[in-house]
């Protein structure tokens, strides 16, 4: 796989082994692209030159070439990868800084929950904006029409991790006519300013679901926001939620998983006729309700580098004058 991410052109390949490798994409040798459109193939595990058949593996080291030794040199910059049940998240610090937290794993996995379903989308914007909507919960009754929308407790920040907890009630309708009213309970995990995993319960039907939103810069002005959504098995759900109650499990799962899909794209294309128009206030005014933003955004603070030189130089003044 190849792409522009984080204003990098990479390769994405996998070895035999299950171990993955996120590369720049052009080859140290004499700069030929990397990717499968012109002509990057994986043999054995490698990643093959299409130029001169330089072989990398997934340390980015030439390992091998058709007509001579593998020069020590041909090495491809790598990015640190983890992988989180099957997702695969790259790091990439600024100014080469080493990762700074990790990616935890969701508490329940296994063959209980259903495929992951996978959309993506590419607007103007910013994922620090995007992020923002796991602490608005102002913006999911007035652009998305959620209703009885609470807070659970207060947002927590603990280093990279903000966590944020809240209730609310949706309709579901078909053909202008209310045929269900989902009640569901949300917890959002942020890492960063990308990386949001939410943990839903749906408490009419006792359904459990997941959902990641993932947002990556492309070039600096495009981002691409993905969703992933998976469903655990309705192994007895408390209603018929449709006549799918006599469906086999798995496909009844699927659907599900399909619809909650479908409900977060039309969610995501609201919020983005906003995001793509919207200047950043860096000073918003903000009112009562909106107490959870301005923590939100002291948090983000530690994710940008001139933020971090600030504050350590006003401890230092501080430290001075003590």
């Amino acid at each position: 796989m190849r792409k522009t991410w984080l204003g990098e052109e990479i390769v994405a390949w996998c070895n035999g082994g299950g171990e993955i490798c996120v590369a720049e994409a052009f080859c140290p040798h004499l700069g030929s692209d990397l990717g499968p459109d012109a002509g990057g193939r994986v043999r054995s595990g490698r990643l093959v030159c299409p130029f001169h058949g330089f072989e990398y593996d997934v340390s980015g080291q030439c390992v091998a070439t058709p007509y001579a030794p593998p020069p020590k040199s041909a090495r491809l910059k790598v990015f640190r990868t983890c992988e989180v049940l099957g997702l695969v998240f790259a790091w990439r610090g600024s100014g080469g800084r080493a990762p700074q937290w990790d990616l935890p794993a969701p508490r329940h996995g296994g063959s209980d929950w259903s495929a992951m379903e996978f959309w993506s989308v590419r607007f103007a914007g910013h994922p620090q904006e995007t992020t923002e909507n796991a602490v608005d919960l102002g913006h999911l009754r007035y652009v998305h029409g959620y209703g009885s929308v609470k807070r659970v407790g207060s947002v927590s920040v603990e280093g990279a991790w903000l966590k944020s907890c809240f209730d609310f009630r949706r309709t579901r309708s078909i053909a202008g006519l209310k045929c269900f009213e989902y009640d569901v309970s949300a917890v959002t995990h942020v890492h960063g300013l990308g990386y949001s995993f939410v943990e839903v319960q749906e408490r009419s039907i006792g359904m459990e679901t997941r959902l990641w939103v993932l947002a990556a810069p492309v070039d600096g002005k495009l981002i691409e926001l993905t969703l992933v959504s998976q469903v655990r098995h309705l192994v007895r759900p408390r209603h018929p939620i449709y006549g799918m109650r006599f469906l086999p499990l798995r496909l009844r799962t699927r659907i599900m998983n399909g619809i909650i899909m479908a409900a977060q794209k039309r969610d995501v294309m609201q919020d983005v006729v906003i995001w793509e128009r919207k200047r950043y206030r860096r000073r918003p005014a903000l009112c009562a309700s909106d107490g959870e933003i301005g923590r939100y955004r002291r948090y983000c603070e530690q994710f940008y580098p001139e933020a971090q030189a600030i504050h350590r130089r006003r401890e230092e003044r501080l430290a001075f004058r003590a």
